[in-house]
This record gives C-alpha cells, structure tokens and sequence, in this order.
C-alpha cells in the first residue's frame, strides 16, 4: 500500500473514534451533574450504542452491501450524526435527549464497520497492513479523553459539542477516501438468514460453543457498569482529570494486545476467556475499596486493567470463533456474536446498571446526588464472578490446544482496541 493511501485511511480512523470516545466516556458525569438525570436514564442514555450496534448488521446488509458505495454512506451517517449530537447537546429533557441519542447512535454505529471494510477494500495484504492503521483509531480515542480531561469539560456539554464538529469533519473527510462501490446484487433477496447465516447460527448447536455465547451475553452486563459510570465515579470521588486518566485503559490495551499470542500458545483459549472474566472481578473490586488518596493505586489498577479484560476475552473469544467458524462463515459468526454481546448483552447491562446505581442513591443536603459506590461496584463483581464460575466449571475444549494461524494474525490485527 502506498504512503498515501496509509495516511488517508490512518485519517479516517482518528477521526472515526476520537468522535466516540469524545462524547461517550464523560456523558454520564455531564448527565448527573448539570442536567440532573437518575441512574436509569444515564444507563439508557449509554446503552443507546447497543440499541445501535443491533440494528448495524442489518443495515450494513441491506444498504451499503447491495446500493451504494461506501465512502457515500459513511459521509451522509457522520453529517447527519453531526446535527443529531449537537441538538441533543442543547436538551435538559430526557426524552427528547434519548430520542436525539439514540438516533445518532443508528448513525454511528454502522460506521465501526464501514470504516472497517473500506480500509480493507483498498489493502493488498490485510494481516500486514489493517494493524498499522486501525491503531490509529485507539489514538483517536485516546487523544480525544487527553484533550477533554485536560480542559477540565467533563461535567459539561462542550464534549459532545466536539464530537459533534468531528463528526462534521469526518463526513467532509470521507468524500474524499477512495470509491468503495457495492459488490453485491442489487436483485438479490434480503433476509435475515442473509445477514445471519445458517452456517453461523448452527454453530450455537455445539455444546462449547453456546456455552462461549451465553458467558460472553452475560459478562457484558458488568461491562456497561464500567462504560456508562466510570467516570462519574472517578470524579464524585475526588480524582482529577477522570477522562484524561481513563485513557490508560486504551493504553494497556494496546500493551495487551502484544501479549496475546505469547498467553495464547501457554493457556488456550479456555483460560484465557477465564483470565479475561476474572480481570472484570480484579477491576471492581479494586474500584469498590480504592480512594484517591492512598487507595488511589487501586484505581488505577482498575482503570489499567482494562487491557487484559477486553483483549483476553472479546479478542480471544474473536480468535475462537475464527477456529470454529467454516472459512465461508466467519465473517457472519463475528456478526452475529458482536450482535449478541455488544447488542443484546450491553442493552440488558445498561438497563440493569441503572437499576442498581438509582437503588444506591444518596440525595444530600443541599440536592446533590452521591452514590453508595461501593455497593455498586461490589455487585458488579459479584456478577462478573458468577458468569467467571460458569463459564469455568462448564465449558470445554476438547480440540487441541490452538495455536496462532495466519488466519488468527488477521483476526488480532482486526480486533485492535477502541
């Protein structure tokens, strides 16, 4: 690939997840503070990606496989989400906010994957190129949380205002990446077992398999907890420049990342997901006792534990179903897993989080709301535990142990943090 196909597309990346991680890290500490909304409605509001991450599959399906070319989708998506973010950054109604969100979130959440299959579409070798590129993406993020953190808007509306102008640059931006037209027919017929294929739900028909699926449902319950409150509770308990900090997560990631064939060749995959859960644990039990004074060492255990609590389980869990998966189904069996955990399972998470942080509320004296934050990340634990337990006494691998193929690099390098 040339230079400068490598910087347009490494470009369009940066742009891609500094405009979620600008908006998304802080919404609960903007929504709890000035506009005062309860624990339910910022679970909901937080969890409006997942509503988004259900329907992606399909409209990728249907619209940008068979009508129109690529780059025009993602333009028209990030111009439109531009106007959606930056009205809803003006609301103090809940429902109009949630409304305006969960728009932009059918917006937003097709473009993780055109973003995707456009730099794929112009590489000659994937598994040398794609990892090059898409790390720029955690940049993104990273940069975006630094930025914020560092201005000290946390607790305003400024951050969704800037994800709101990106998305306004990144829709002028994508008008200029190369032509990606549709290569399927416009004729053919649409369904769903066109999205989710018989080949990727048989799957579920092998006992390890659907034992993988149903841990990885419910192990994303916990993990909307960590999206939706973190910092929120980072700031009401007293830490400065919460989001510039939170960064280190997608830091570690990355450091992470290099590991996984290392744990890989050494655990397999059983342990690894195990390793994965059991960091979850590690994370909230770190956040339930920590403090920012002496204890503040253990939050940032929980904010730095982040790496081995996405990469060993969803990355793994993504190697894992390449392995299982026939050659002609593995893209379909990615989606349909992403639509379970990211879709179903952080949908469930966000309604339950909400649930469980209004039920710890403290109202002050003077109307300010506090949470029994201990409480909270206590039960997240005790979740994550359960689902740890489960899937260590039930699920088994016969197969031998695996090792990385050429298939599994691919997979690593596609599977890069966000």
């Amino acid at each position: 690939m040339k230079l400068q196909m490598r910087a347009r597309l490494s470009g369009m990346m940066f742009l891609e997840y500094f405009i979620w991680g600008a908006w998304y890290v802080t919404l609960g500490t903007w929504l709890a503070g000035p506009l005062h909304f309860t624990g339910q409605q910022i679970g909901l509001a937080a969890g409006a990606t997942s509503v988004g991450a259900i329907l992606a599959p399909f409209f990728v399906g249907l619209v940008v496989d068979r009508f129109f070319a690529t780059q025009k989708v993602l333009a028209l998506l990030h111009v439109l989400g531009a106007a959606l973010l930056f009205v809803a950054s003006s609301q103090s109604s809940f429902t109009v906010f949630y409304s305006l969100i969960l728009l932009y979130c059918f917006c937003f959440m097709p473009t993780l994957a055109l973003t995707n299959s456009l730099a794929f579409r112009q590489m000659q070798d994937p598994k040398e190129e794609f990892g090059a590129i898409r790390v720029l993406g955690s940049g993104g993020w990273i940069v975006a949380g630094l930025l914020i953190g560092k201005l000290g808007l946390e607790a305003t509306a400024m951050p969704m205002r800037l994800a709101a102008l990106s998305s306004l640059v990144m829709g002028l931006y994508c008008l200029t990446l190369p032509s990606t037209p549709p290569l399927g027919s416009r004729t053919e017929r649409v369904s769903v077992s066109s999205i989710f294929p018989h080949e990727a739900v048989a799957l579920l028909k092998e006992r390890s398999m659907l034992i993988f699926v149903i841990a990885s449902f419910f192990i994303c319950i916990p993990l909307q907890f960590y999206y939706a409150f973190t910092n929120l509770f980072l700031n009401q308990v007293g830490v400065q420049n919460a989001a510039g900090k939170m960064t280190g997560g997608q830091m570690s990631e990355l450091f992470c990342m290099v590991l996984i064939p290392w744990f890989f060749r050494r655990l397999g995959v059983k342990y690894m997901l195990v390793a994965g859960m059991g960091a979850w644990v590690v994370r909230y039990l770190f956040f339930a006792y920590g403090n920012p004074t002496d204890g503040m060492w253990m939050l940032w255990g929980g904010i730095l534990l982040h790496g081995i609590c996405y990469d060993f389980f969803f990355v793994t869990g993504q190697i894992y179903i390449d392995q299982k998966a026939d050659a002609g189904s593995r893209a379909a069996a990615q989606g349909l897993i992403t639509f379970i955990t990211y879709g179903l399972g952080m949908f469930v998470g966000s309604w339950l989080s909400g649930f469980v942080v209004d039920h710890y509320t403290l109202q002050e004296a003077q109307g300010a709301v506090t949470y029994q934050w201990k409480s909270i990340w206590l039960f997240s634990a005790i979740v994550s535990a359960l689902v740890m337990l489960f899937f260590l006494f039930t699920f088994s691998e016969k197969q031998k142990r695996a090792t990385l193929s050429s298939a599994d690099e691919v997979e690593l390098n596609s599977a890069l943090p966000q």
